[in-house]
């Protein structure tokens, strides 16, 4: 068995389908098939399932492609272990931002990125916190910035900033008045929100103690939540990096505690921690700024 058969398995796994499976690591389809085919033979056990039509993978296939993955993922980490023998500072890097961080951090950091790691081959990759973190604890990423501590005992993180939510209102709301609003003055039927599974949701119900029932759930972006605002159909926070021109009434929160704090989420044993350093101290300034 080697790292070669362990590609084949996982590659199969996730296509289910011997050609594009042998597309995707770059080898004809009869050798893939018969790798596989070997390593069944010497395992003594069925991996996957195939009939003319499907291929289906078996629970110990399940078992066994899911080893793999987890000992492909240290083999790519020995290899960059090599790598930052010689420079840490370089070299393919995946960076996970949730939705709501992404479209306004990463324009501020990228002139620094290329100037201060001009290096590093930074990949930015958006989604929402539960996805970003389950791809960074299989290796697909190697470090999230999120507004949520990780959930895994085998990620750490570096705080970054702490930003403030404004009061979003439509142009001639009556609390556009007021140069501060109290949260408790929203009514929790004006109040907007995205769908499940954004933090940012959760995040604005804690402050504005609002009933989950009683508000507007909206399966959209911010931005698009942001343009419902200014059309009148409601009122919502969003960070402030997200503060933009336009039609809305943007004003700040009396008082202390309405605000979120970002972070960067990798895992514990990556093997690179001079880049997440640096990568750290410019999400750090760039927030600040």
């Amino acid at each position: 068995m080697n790292i070669r058969d362990l590609k084949y398995v996982v590659a199969l796994k996730d296509h289910l389908h011997f050609g594009r499976a042998a597309e995707a690591c770059h080898v004809s389809q009869p050798a893939l098939s018969g790798q596989i085919a070997k390593l069944e033979a010497r395992l003594g056990v069925a991996l996957f399932e195939r009939s003319k039509k499907t291929v289906r993978i078996t629970p110990i296939g399940e078992k066994i492609a899911a080893r793999a993955e987890a000992l492909l993922l240290i083999a790519d980490e020995i290899e960059t272990t090599a790598r930052a023998a010689t420079d840490p500072l370089s070299g393919p890097f995946r960076l996970g931002m949730i939705a709501t961080i992404g479209p306004y951090l990463a324009p501020r950091i990228l002139s620094e990125v290329h100037r201060l790691l001009p290096a590093l081959t930074l990949t930015l990759v958006e989604g929402m916190t539960h996805d970003l973190e389950a791809q960074l604890e299989a290796g697909q990423l190697d470090a999230v910035v999120q507004a949520t501590l990780p959930r895994s005992p085998t990620l750490a993180h570096q705080p970054l900033y702490e930003e403030p939510f404004l009061v979003a209102l439509p142009q001639g709301h009556a609390l556009a008045k007021q140069a501060r609003i109290r949260l408790s003055e929203i009514d929790d039927t004006e109040l907007l929100l995205l769908s499940d599974g954004h933090c940012l949701r959760d995040q604005v119900l804690g402050a504005c103690g609002a009933n989950a029932a009683t508000v507007n759930t909206r399966e959209t972006s911010l931005e698009t939540l942001l343009a419902l605002v200014a059309a009148g159909d409601g009122v919502t926070l969003l960070p402030a990096m997200a503060a933009r021109q336009g039609p809305l009434e943007l004003r700040p929160v009396a008082g202390t505690g309405a605000a979120r704090q970002v972070c960067l989420v990798h895992r514990q044993s990556f093997p690179r921690p001079e880049v997440i350093g640096a990568l750290a101290e410019i999400l750090r300034k760039a927030g600040h700024g």
